[in-house]
């Protein structure tokens, strides 16, 4: 690994302290170096606040130190005023002389501005360092821009034997299928995306209230498809924890596809990734119209006599790990 994967790595490292708190912006991380040593280094703070390059910037003690200084980061620098002003203006007001970058941001905002700028003003600039990872870590953000919709990634639990659910129950209440430390993962997951997708009949059945109770972290905005307005005040989904949004045949063709409707609408709302909790039609609906990038799916080791099948889908396994009695195997789309 050269000098400049090893600074690029670090900033990939401390970049994901931003997961699920600076959408729609990128979780970017930038370090300072000088003279071999790290000096500076700083994450995207929540939306609205500080860049990644602001905050390395800030917490250099001796300012003088970076006319002589290279700025690592992985995405990069924004050319433009948004909710802060431009990164790349405050590298120059500082003179740093050598920036490296991960990968370039194609957002038609920046897409190769930011280095230009700095290159006018003699600053030497490195481009592509452990470029397929910063691509792979930027995901959510390149989804969002490129396809114009949030990244996509569906979850469920099925049974040993290929349920999703059973037939029929009791009570409007879900039926476990997996263990506490398989649904507390789950909800760590929730933190990190910016909004959660389900179905009518998920909330008829399970009432669940979709927060990240048994996680610290954001409550991600809840989606729920309702195109005929079943649903009623009453529901948890509907309780002050987390914003809701409903999806009805006012904004949606249901005699169409829906799966890319509903993420146009998505990304006209600013949400960059989201995950599909379900029902079974909610999943198989997005699987069928190809428009999904990961699966995370839990098997569990208990069974029904009969029951609400798993959804079929075709990916690639990149991961797959035991949780207690549980197995979750993570796909991505082909």
């Amino acid at each position: 690994m050269t000098i400049h994967e090893t600074y690029i790595k670090r900033c990939l490292e401390i970049a994901k302290n931003g997961l699920g708190t600076t959408a729609p912006n990128p979780m970017v991380g930038c370090v300072i170096v000088h003279n071999n040593q790290i000096i500076g280094e700083g994450y995207t703070s929540p939306y609205g606040g500080n860049h990644a390059e602001v905050n390395a910037i800030l917490s250099v003690k001796n300012n003088d130190l970076l006319k002589d200084a290279t700025l690592y980061v992985t995405l990069e620098p924004c050319s433009h005023f948004g909710k802060t002003p431009p990164c790349s203006d405050l590298i120059i007001k500082h003179q740093i002389p050598n920036v490296v970058i991960g990968c370039i941001d194609d957002n038609i905002q920046v897409a190769g501005k930011g280095i230009a700028k700095l290159k006018a003003t003699g600053c030497h600039v490195t481009i592509g360092i452990l470029e397929t990872e910063c691509k792979q870590h930027h995901k959510r953000f390149f989804t969002f821009h490129n396809k114009k919709r949030p990244y996509i990634i569906l979850k469920w639990a099925e049974t040993s034997n290929g349920y999703i659910a059973p037939k029929t129950k009791d009570k409007k209440a879900p039926v476990w299928i997996t263990n506490q430390f398989s649904r507390q993962l789950v909800h760590k997951w929730r933190a990190e995306e910016q909004a959660l997708l389900v179905g009518t009949n998920t909330v008829l059945e399970d009432n669940p209230s979709l927060t990240v109770r048994d996680w610290t972290g954001n409550n991600p905005i809840r989606i729920v498809i309702d195109r005929e307005l079943k649903l009623s005040k009453e529901h948890s989904v509907f309780n002050t924890e987390a914003e809701t949004h409903i999806i009805t045949k006012n904004e949606t063709d249901f005699n169409q596809p829906i799966a890319q409707q509903i993420a146009s609408l998505l990304h006209l709302k600013d949400i960059n990734s989201v995950i599909i909790e379900g029902g079974a039609q909610t999943l198989q609906t997005f699987i069928d119209e190809n428009l999904w990038d990961e699966a995370r799916v839990f098997k569990g080791n208990s069974s029904f006599k009969d029951g609400i099948k798993a959804p079929q889908f075709s990916g690639t396994l990149i991961s797959e790990e035991p949780i207690i009695d549980d197995t979750l195997k993570i796909y991505v789309n082909n």
